[in-house]
């Protein structure tokens, strides 16, 4: 076939790849260590919790190294809060200190709140990075008070309502305990002894409760780690059960006929879907607010490949945040990486100022790629299996079976783009 010229616009793409999502390493060399600095040159020590704020900064609980992290929204990593030495300081910045911090989550104000898990306190971060210690005496309990003089087992996940109420998944007792913006501790759901029992409040029972969220309507969604399960409690405090069959598993189905193995984080978007860190099965999980459970990335075995959805993997995936945007990041605990998995249509991709142009497509022994700074090629099959990769700017694809693939183009900014071929 004579070589053409083709300027591809993603608009052309199918429907198939309008859902494809792509993992990329956000940040994060994936050696353990401590620095500051951007994207990959940048270290943690067993990443655990994520949470992002409205103009998109990620932050991260650097549960090794008993730090506060934030990523800006072009991967500069800084440390917010936290000494690095493990303690229960409360000053400013890296005065401060914590003992292996687990969940973060902010409010309406940017005031961030840090389920402190070996101090068995929830520490609060100003904007400008005051610590105090929020409620908590600092040694275990399980008592329903007003600031230092209640206490907590193990304290884990944590999400803040409008109204600036804190939910906290007091993982040792297998309760959800609420703190209102006054301090004030009390049980929000869970009897305290190990079970799975759908009631309202103390009732119900919980087994380990890790992950917690809250959706636009103020429903709050549990990872229920032991029980692996993902629990729904209403505003009112009635506890159901989401999805999952509370055996150990890796089942794509509907509400309890879904599995999971040891689910760690949740998080909710805007339309009400859950996004959960299914943290043995080494995937991220999607829920539709019916309940229907999807795999949205991960091979299921473990690794640390960026690539288009089931192609990609993740090494123990814990904490999960969603931007207002649909991108979802992940604390990938043993890879010591924050993953971003996003839509390969983003708007943050190529621009007009650098336009790529592929020839020739359809394409038989070689595709061309001309774009600045290019970085690297992939090509994926539909479903997501990465079947070609190179650094030069073109790619062999004369072993590829005739029929359709993705391209991706990253450039040097780590900025990507999909484009749609034929090979025949």
């Amino acid at each position: 076939m004579k070589k053409q010229l083709f300027k591809l616009a993603l608009a052309i793409l199918t429907s198939q790849i309008n859902n494809a999502q792509t993992v990329s390493s956000f940040a994060g060399s994936g050696n353990t260590g401590s620095t500051d600095a951007t994207g990959t040159a940048a270290s943690f020590n067993i990443p655990y919790g994520v949470a992002v704020d409205a103009s998109d900064n990620v932050y991260v609980v650097d549960t090794g190294n008993h730090k506060i992290r934030k990523i800006s929204p072009t991967g500069i990593v800084s440390t917010f809060a936290g000494s690095g030495s493990q303690g229960s300081i409360d000053a400013a910045g890296t005065a401060a200190s914590f003992y292996y911090p687990t969940g973060v989550a902010l409010d309406a104000s940017d005031n961030v709140y840090v389920a402190d898990q070996s101090n068995h306190t929830i520490r609060k971060i100003t904007p400008a990075g005051a610590v105090s210690t929020f409620a908590g005496s600092g040694n275990t309990g399980n008592t329903n008070a007003t600031g230092t003089a209640a206490s907590f087992n193990r304290p884990a996940g944590i999400a803040v309502d409008a109204s600036g109420n804190v939910y906290v998944a007091d993982q040792g007792n297998h309760k959800i305990r609420k703190i209102t913006s006054a301090g004030v501790v009390s049980t929000f759901a869970g009897s305290g002894s190990q079970g799975s029992i759908d009631a309202t409040g103390t009732a119900a029972s919980f087994y380990h409760p890790t992950g917690v969220a809250l959706d636009a309507s103020g429903n709050l969604y549990v990872a229920d780690q032991f029980n692996h399960r993902i629990r729904k409690i209403t505003p009112a405090g009635v506890v159901s059960t989401l999805a999952g069959s509370g055996t150990d598993g890796n089942t794509d189905a509907t509400g309890t006929a879904a599995s999971f193995s040891y689910p760690i984080g949740v998080a909710v978007d805007a339309s009400g879907n859950v996004y959960v860190g299914d943290q043995n099965n080494n995937k991220v999980r999607k829920i539709t607010p019916a309940g229907v459970v999807s795999t949205l990335a991960g091979s299921g075995v473990a690794g640390n490949i960026d690539a288009v959805g089931l192609a990609a993997s993740f090494n123990y995936p814990s904490g999960v945040a969603v931007d207002a945007s649909g991108n979802v990041y992940v604390a990938d605990y043993s890879n010591n990486k924050i993953r971003k998995i996003g839509s390969t249509l983003s708007t943050e991709d190529f621009d007009a100022k650098n336009p790529i142009t592929i020839y020739p497509n359809p394409v038989k022994e070689v595709l061309n790629v001309a774009v600045e700074n290019l970085k690297q090629i992939e090509i994926f099959t539909l479903l997501g299996q990465k079947v070609a990769s190179s650094n030069q700017s073109f790619i062999e694809t004369a072993g590829l079976q005739l029929g359709t693939y993705i391209v991706m183009i990253t450039d040097t900014n780590n900025n990507n783009k999909s484009i749609k071929i034929v090979k025949e």
